[in-house]
């Protein structure tokens, strides 16, 4: 979504002094704009940029996991036992796929795997007593939770009275006192700067399977494994940093020719049969496919198309999946459109916490839109849905740097239950309370507007002239993949930009075609929330896509944010820079660079460089960007 001018707030970067830079490898070298994006996100040394682009293998897990040898012996006598196993999941992408994961190896290595998921609406998160005496009736004597556990203690003792071992897989914060349980594997169970840090519960149950299949010396089992891990990680966008990378790295070439047939359908589907699987196709197509039926559906659903060997039924599922994602595309823009409905209705002036409450809407789409209205209006937003006996459930979305976790905390007197982490949680509230929890999140999130200002920030990482955009750029952009939570697509700005043609496209989107110079290129505004008109010359931050479309590929600036120009295009003889209500014209002057207020005054950057005020300092900053002196 691309908000409007008024609602932007841009934030350039910090300038880069050549010396600053860091140095890619000597064999591997870099464009200058990519260097700086590396330089300011903390790879410092040629060293540390080739572990990103070449990410050491894993440690052998054994030394990270103190319990892994355990689990691995209990499920080696599962497996040439026969013996029924039940896999207990969760009802979002990374539990639905981390229980598809150990079902499928596990059928392959002789055990009789039951996946055991519980109900968003019925169940609520996690396992419970219910579902383990269900289990225990069943004849299964051994669980292994997937993305959940930790805090299951009700059910995990009841589990232990009826005889029921438990391996537990979570990354979930580790309470006290834990759960009875045979063996744990958790990420804070890994020595410090351990590169297992960052695994989410499809990534633990990968680091099982594949000491599992090690154990059997059964490879079979490996492939998938690492398909599903591919699949889940990023759809529960895990930090993509240590073993994750390297695991993408090596699994993402495989993904589209996976033996998964489950995986073949829902590419097909999604129209990416032709085309590589990268993160951006998972991300895009493939997760929201998965993740609308734990949302709207049965979990098992995804559980049952991501184990088939049969073409035809794995076809079948994949179709019920879309189905449901489309039903989940239709509840999203109708809660969407009656959200901010509701907004326009109170009139022009918004509260800092936004939170809205209908009785109707679903449960399962409500944080999506949460986030849509943060991406909107870049404040903190809560929707909540009836849930019965006077009780609504909300979820809760924020921009970054408004603590979730925190605001909850606070607010805790007022709650049934909550839960989550800085940039989205959720909550129970009786509905006499909502008045007065609206009222104290307002006062946290006034606190801090205060500090972060008004408006969606808009934070470019590099500046970018045109004329050094091409598909050399672009494939040396790729080498930066795969970009995610922990290493985000870089985003771009470019200056003084001519609109030599602007349209509004069904659906609200903003379509350019912009010059800077000789060199041209088309940017999106996907959803934008602006006017129809723009100023002949603006500055765009963007990331740059490469967009197929019948058959013929062009390179793309996807934006995410827009405004009028503060000056010509880099390289021009004077640019202006406006600071609050305040002018100024900037100018080179040798290797460094004037700046002139209203009353003439001029500034030397030599000066300003030495000048004890913030203020002075930031303006030579910008002014340097904006000349183009630095990247």
């Amino acid at each position: 979504m691309l908000p409007a001018l008024d609602q932007q707030r841009w934030h350039l970067p910090g300038p880069l002094a050549p010396e600053g830079l860091c140095q890619a490898p000597a064999d591997s070298p870099l464009p200058e704009a990519l260097l700086a994006v590396l330089s300011r996100r903390g790879f410092n040394s040629a060293k540390a940029i080739a572990a990103l682009l070449d990410p050491p293998a894993a440690p052998p897990a054994g030394r990270h996991f103190p319990d892994l040898a355990k689990a691995v012996a209990r499920l080696k006598q599962a497996c040439s036992q026969g013996e029924a196993v039940a896999i207990c999941g969760d009802y979002d992408a990374d539990g639905m796929t981390s229980t598809a994961l150990l079902v499928g190896v596990l059928q392959r290595l002789g055990a009789r795997p039951v996946a055991a998921i519980p109900s968003r609406m019925d169940d609520g998160y996690g396992l419970n007593a219910a579902m383990v005496e269900r289990l225990a009736e069943q004849g299964v004597a051994l669980l292994v939770t997937v993305d959940n556990g930790v805090s299951a203690l009700e059910a995990l003792v009841r589990a232990e009275a009826l005889g029921v071992e438990a391996i537990l897989t979570d990354h979930h914060t580790i309470p006290d006192p834990l759960p009875p349980h045979l063996a744990l594997l958790h990420p804070e169970r890994t020595p410090p700067k351990s590169p297992y840090r960052g695994l989410a519960g499809v990534g633990l149950a990968y680091v099982l399977a594949a000491a599992l299949c090690q154990s059997l010396k059964r490879a079979d089992g490996l492939q998938i494994a690492l398909n599903l891990f591919c699949i889940g990680t990023i759809a529960d966008m895990a930090p993509l940093v240590g073993v994750n990378r390297r695991w993408l790295i090596d699994g993402l070439p495989g993904l589209g020719g996976s033996p998964l047939a489950g995986l073949q359908a829902l590419q097909r589907l999604a129209g990416l049969d032709e085309a590589p699987l990268d993160a951006q196709a998972v991300g895009f197509q493939i997760a929201p496919r998965i993740n609308a039926v734990g949302r709207l559906g049965d979990p098992q659903l995804v559980v049952e198309l991501l184990t088939t060997d049969d073409p035809d039924r794995a076809l079948d599922l994949a179709r019920d999946c879309e189905a449901l994602n489309r039903q989940r595309r239709d509840l999203c823009s109708a809660i969407e459109a009656e959200a901010i409905a509701l907004l326009e209705a109170d009139g022009p002036r918004r509260p800092a916490f936004l939170l809205l409450a209908q009785n109707h809407w679903h449960h399962g789409v409500i944080g999506i839109v949460a986030a849509r209205l943060v991406e909107r209006f870049g404040l903190p937003a809560a929707l909540l849905a009836g849930e019965g006996q006077g009780r609504l459930r909300a979820s809760v979305r924020a921009p970054r740097g408004f603590a979730v976790d925190r605001a909850l905390q606070h607010c805790a007197p007022l709650l049934e239950r909550f839960g989550g982490h800085p940039a989205a949680g959720g909550f129970t509230v009786r509905a006499e309370q909502v008045a007065a929890l609206h009222e104290q999140l307002n006062q946290l999130a006034d606190a801090w507007l205060q500090q972060a200002g008004q408006g969606t920030p808009v934070e470019p990482e590099a500046l970018l002239p045109f004329a050094q955009i091409d598909r050399d750029f672009h494939r040396q952009l790729q080498r930066l993949e795969p970009f995610g939570i922990g290493h985000p697509q870089p985003v771009f700005w470019s200056q003084g930009c001519e609109v030599a043609s602007q349209k509004l496209l069904r659906g609200g989107h903003l379509q350019l075609e912009l010059r800077q110079g000789e060199a041209g290129l088309r940017a999106m505004g996907w959803r934008w929330q602006g006017e129809a008109n723009l100023p002949g010359r603006v500055d765009v931050a963007y990331r740059l896509a490469l967009n197929s479309w019948q058959g013929e590929e062009r390179l793309q600036l996807d934006l995410v944010g827009l405004r009028p120009s503060a000056g010509g295009a880099s390289g021009s003889d004077e640019v202006v820079l406006k600071r609050r209500d305040r002018t100024y014209w900037c100018r080179r002057e040798g290797a460094g660079l004037v700046v002139r207020n209203a009353a003439g005054d001029e500034l030397t950057s030599a000066e300003g460089s030495s000048h004890a005020h913030p203020y002075v300092r930031a303006l030579i900053q910008d002014a340097a960007i904006a000349l183009g002196l630095v990247a």
